[in-house]
């Protein structure tokens, strides 16, 4: 693929995301992945293959599974016509990025923050966490956490995989991200069976989870916040969550608006204490200008991605694959 044909993909499935988001139909690429996933698993369980070898078997049936789909159809397109692959492999990006739908899904709660219980419900659409009982600052403080976690696995991550590895990184990027989502749970069924999906989603996020903090202190700068402050907090507080990415991006955030994030949540009905993310004497009490801000961080943070994935782009026709 020469590089102008790679830039007409990646502009055209940025452009389609921009001005619609994330187009919902049954055949959506990560649905069928889904089902993918859930009809292999059940396989595998049902043959005894349970364990380790059973999640690596899973893993290269999703992941093989999606490039082949995509791959297949892609031939027999280009057999007709030249323009109807590029058409499908545009299309294929466009459904795979949701840059868009991030950015709607914050505001709809920022939107909905002097109507409570319809905030609690737009928030459910974003987190694990019970949010039936939240008050406004926690609304706004888990709004402002999902848009900082999700900024690296569902902008930076899948974009910079199509600017430099093409349809088949993006492609890998969400399988991973599915398989993590439907078998990377720490719990007696998938403990060993998902390990596969959990640590290949640890590795894809790994680079972009750490690039994102001088992505966000530069954010940062340009609408004049606290850059200097993003830096120190990711540096500081990155480990205080569990997963060793998502904390890079929340902390950045939380120093670059100078408030504190995280803290005790309930999930499943039942009290998890979690430790601050942030200085002490930063507010905890957020509202929806806070919110509005954060907004406006993360906006500037997927322009500024998408810049530097453009940069990116020239070496995907130099790369053997």
């Amino acid at each position: 693929m020469n590089l102008a044909t790679h830039l007409e993909i990646i502009l055209t499935a940025c452009l389609l995301d921009a001005l619609f988001g994330d187009p919902v139909y049954r055949l959506h690429p990560v649905r069928l992945m889904g089902a993918l996933s859930l009809a292999g698993e059940r396989l595998l369980f049902a043959v005894g293959l349970d364990g380790r070898l059973g999640g690596l078997l899973h893993w290269v049936l999703v992941v093989g599974g999606a490039l082949l789909v995509w791959w297949g159809v892609r031939l027999g397109l280009a057999w007709w016509h030249p323009w109807l692959a590029l058409a499908w492999d545009c299309f294929i990006a466009y459904s795979l990025l949701c840059m868009r739908d991030l950015l709607v899904h914050g505001q709809r709660v920022l939107e909905a923050l002097d109507d409570l219980p319809t905030a609690r419900r737009r928030l459910g659409m974003l987190v694990g966490r019970d949010t039936d009982q939240l008050q406004r600052d926690g609304v706004v403080r888990a709004t402002i956490e999902s848009l900082a976690e999700n900024l690296t696995d569902g902008v930076l991550t899948p974009l910079w995989a199509l600017c430099l590895f093409g349809l088949p990184g993006l492609i890998v990027v969400k399988a991973v991200s599915t398989l993590d989502s439907m078998v990377g749970y720490k719990n007696a069924r998938y403990a060993r069976f998902g390990w596969a999906g959990a640590r290949s989603d640890d590795l894809v996020h790994w680079l972009p989870a750490r690039l994102s903090v001088p992505l966000i202190a530069l954010a940062a700068a340009l609408l004049r916040l606290d850059p200097r402050l993003a830096v120190q907090a990711a540096w500081r507080y990155h480990a205080r969550l569990p997963s060793p990415n998502s904390g890079w991006s929340e902390a950045a955030c939380a120093g670059a608006l100078r408030v504190r994030l995280v803290g005790p949540a309930r999930y499943h009905g039942e009290w998890v204490e979690r430790d601050w993310i942030g200085d002490s004497d930063w507010p905890a009490d957020l509202d929806g200008g806070h919110l509005r801000r954060a907004l406006r961080l993360i906006l500037v943070c997927c322009v500024l991605a998408l810049v530097a994935g453009l940069a990116l782009a020239p070496l995907r026709p130099l790369l053997p694959w």
